[in-house]
């Protein structure tokens, strides 16, 4: 691609790379001038202006921007995601439904690589996203890119984004009663973390704090996904729910977790049922970990113990108010 200044009158079918002020309005930049552009720069007594003309083997920002979000997400449908193209070689990769963020970052690092001047910025993997949400945006820098290098990007970017949305749709709930609590903040609270992703919670299921009766409580669920949130914080594996998990005849999997609000969070199973023993922050509606362990279970994908202990760059969260025991006094 040349860049740079040219004479009004030699610049038909170039690229204007500067908007123009006119007596009356302005010429943007980006569009192709023709006669009549030509024209109406001349009648306003401008003689130079800034363009860009592409070669023969460039392509067009805006169809490159496409042709790049295309193999980044070749089926959007199947994907949950939607394509819109916004014109100045920018592409929006949105959301179609609830979910959370899937790629592959080793693939975008690549895409990113092949040249300076094609970009592709996103969320976060496993970012959770409503429905419109931007997931990325895929912006050339330049006018044009050489087809050599948009080649090398789609190729380095096929199905590289991708929305995971709910897989458990019946979600339970059990809560155990310490003092007076009536275990409706924690309902609430996590009905909503539950629908925002469009899966469903049970009714309020409230038992005492004691290891057999949660044991029972547990045994008798018939659910997608079981959530524990004790009155009492679990402190250790050994404590009041992972050891009522193990006498209902499920499995311990993973205790704690390096993300603040959060740690004292566990995983397990029951019968191939995914089990998590909620942190107390859970009753609080800010980000803490379990939205991160909730959100991929949801979602269908699996969360083992060292994709919990990979959470701790990043796992220093906003400080919650309500906690009893903050980080500093």
């Amino acid at each position: 691609m040349d860049f740079g200044e040219e004479v009004v009158t030699m610049a038909l079918g170039a690229i204007l790379a500067h908007s123009v002020a006119l007596p009356k309005g302005r010429l943007r930049k980006g569009i192709t001038l023709g006669a009549p552009e030509i024209a109406t720069l001349l009648a306003a007594g401008i003689e130079r202006v800034t363009v860009a003309r592409l070669g023969a083997q460039d392509v067009h920002e805006d169809a490159a921007a496409l042709a790049l979000a295309r193999a980044l997400v070749p089926e959007p449908e199947a994907a949950g995601l939607v394509l819109r193209a916004m014109g100045t070689g920018r592409v929006n990769i949105l959301a179609a439904q609830a979910g959370i963020t899937r790629l592959n970052p080793a693939q975008i690092h690549a895409l990113n690589a092949t040249h300076p001047m094609i970009t592709l910025a996103t969320v976060p993997q496993w970012h959770r996203m409503d429905p419109g949400d931007m997931v990325g945006t895929v912006k050339i820098i330049s006018y044009g890119v050489p087809q050599t290098a948009l080649t090398k990007a789609c190729a380095e970017a096929r199905n590289g984004l991708s929305l995971c949305s709910a897989k458990l749709q019946n979600v339970v709930l059990l809560q155990t009663i310490v003092g007076a609590d009536d275990g409706e903040k924690g309902q609430h609270v996590t009905k909503v973390r539950v629908a925002r992703l469009g899966a469903r919670l049970g009714p309020k299921t409230l038992v005492p704090h004691e290891i057999d009766d949660l044991a029972q409580a547990i045994a008798a669920q018939m659910a997608d996904l079981i959530l524990i949130l004790t009155g009492s914080a679990t402190s250790d594996a050994a404590d009041t729910a992972p050891e009522a998990l193990r006498r209902a005849g499920g499995r311990l999997i993973h205790f704690g977790m390096p993300v603040d609000p959060g740690n004292l969070l566990f995983i397990g199973e029951i019968n191939g049922c995914p089990v998590i023993g909620l942190p107390g922050c859970a009753r609080s509606p800010a980000l803490n970990g379990a939205d991160w362990v909730l959100e991929r279970m949801i979602c269908g994908v699996p969360v083992t113990g060292a994709d919990i202990a990979a959470m701790g760059v990043g796992g220093l969260l906003k400080e919650i108010p309500s906690r009893p025991k903050p980080r500093e006094s």
